[in-house]
């Protein structure tokens, strides 16, 4: 699960971690207020206005401008809410902004320059380890450092038993050029970070730029976090910052129907029972020239109203030009999923219109094929996989 910025700092803040402070706002109005609010706590008379989109690369797209007095705060809100923003980590449409941070600028002149690092925590699937990843190269893509200069990218592997340990936190300051008091507000800044990242059960923290100012403090001023959704039970609080605005529509409606959904950019759309099944299936249409549209799994039932549900949310997406139903009859058995199927159809009515194969195997697989070659419906049906896919390059060619 994705948070905003000023969620994924609410979070830091919370185990310690210093950030660049700020309010949320949802109107200019709001944002005024905000400022008035922000300055009597920190003092700053200048801010940042800073979209809050599940996005990166706010600024290139014009998503976040520095504000020198309340007049500009509020223009400048006015003229990035409602914004669609694009960036390049959006679609080319973009994202609506809903909200802004009012953030106090901490640029501000001191005895020296303040200076940017990158720093990320998350997990090494080669080494089933977490790890920080970190660079000098603060406020630029990682991507970009990574491709241009790989050698000023760092990481630390941390042992899960033991935790980020001190010697590991004053490496990493090192590693950053950092001495003296600086120094130990790095160490202190990248213990506490480590610390936000495991006990939040989050799948990355990243804060880019993570910036020393120019009195050697050690603050986040940005947050992208993504949470992990399977361990969203042990954190009750975190489920109500889920914005399902920034999601997508079908995603949202897929997960309320109880349906595993990703939504994809193919031709062809799957609804499978089973993750492994389902990935097998989404290899068949590419082996018969075709796109998966989607990853759907309906799971361990496979009714008339859920392969309905099912149908009606593929058929959601206009580049959809056949649907393969691939049902394994396990705890399921063939012939109910047919039924359903068959009784799905009747429902829709003319709301199909692109063929469909389903390929039914295991429990009852020859009642279910002969109930669909007897429904007198438009439904092609297989019971290999090696058919399927035939028959998904007939439909497509």
């Amino acid at each position: 699960m994705n948070l905003h910025e000023y969620q994924g700092k609410e979070i830091l803040n919370s185990f310690g971690v210093r950030i660049q402070r700020g309010i949320v706002a949802q109107t200019p109005e709001e944002a005024v207020t905000a400022a008035k609010e922000l300055t009597e706590q920190t003092g700053t008379g200048w801010y940042v206005v800073k979209a809050q989109v599940h996005a990166g690369g706010r600024g290139k797209g014009g998503g976040v401008k520095l504000a020198k007095n309340l007049e500009e705060v509020k223009t400048i809100s006015d003229s990035i809410l409602g914004m669609m923003l694009v960036t390049p980590q959006t679609s080319a449409e973009g994202k609506l902004v809903n909200q802004v941070l009012i953030a106090e600028d901490v640029y501000y002149p001191g005895d020296s320059e303040p200076e940017e690092f990158y720093i990320s925590v998350l997990l090494n699937r080669a080494t089933g380890r977490n790890m920080v990843m970190y660079s000098t190269e603060g406020g630029m893509d990682i991507e970009t450092v990574a491709e241009e200069t790989p050698h000023l990218i760092f990481t630390e592997e941390i042992d899960p038993t033991l935790g980020i340990l001190p010697f590991q936190a004053r490496k990493i300051a090192f590693n950053l050029g950092l001495k003296g008091n600086a120094l130990k507000e790095m160490t202190k800044f990248v213990t506490a970070l480590y610390t936000a990242y495991d006990k939040s059960d989050a799948s990355m923290f990243e804060i880019n730029p993570v910036l020393k100012t120019s009195d050697d403090k050690i603050l986040a001023v940005d947050a992208k976090v993504t949470l992990d959704e399977n361990a969203l039970y042990r954190h009750k609080d975190y489920v109500a910052l889920r914005d399902i605005r920034e999601e997508n529509p079908i995603e949202v409606e897929a997960k309320a129907a109880g349906l595993n959904y990703v939504d994809l950019d193919g031709n062809v759309g799957c609804m499978v029972n089973g993750a492994g099944l389902a990935m097998g299936t989404m290899d068949l249409i590419k082996q018969a020239g075709g796109d998966p549209a989607n990853f759907l799994d309906v799971g361990g039932t496979a009714d008339a109203k859920r392969v309905e549900t099912a149908f009606r949310i593929i058929l959601k997406d206009s580049n959809v030009k056949a649907i393969l139903v691939n049902i394994f009859g396990g705890i399921v058995r063939c012939d109910r999923v047919a039924q359903g199927v068959v009784d799905a159809y009747t429902n829709m009515g003319d709301a199909i219109k692109v063929p469909i194969i389903v390929r039914l195997q295991g429990t009852n697989a020859a009642e279910a094929k002969e109930l669909i070659d007897n429904s007198g419906m438009k439904i092609i049906s297989a019971t290999e996989f090696q058919e399927a896919a035939d028959k998904v390059q007939e439909v497509l060619s």
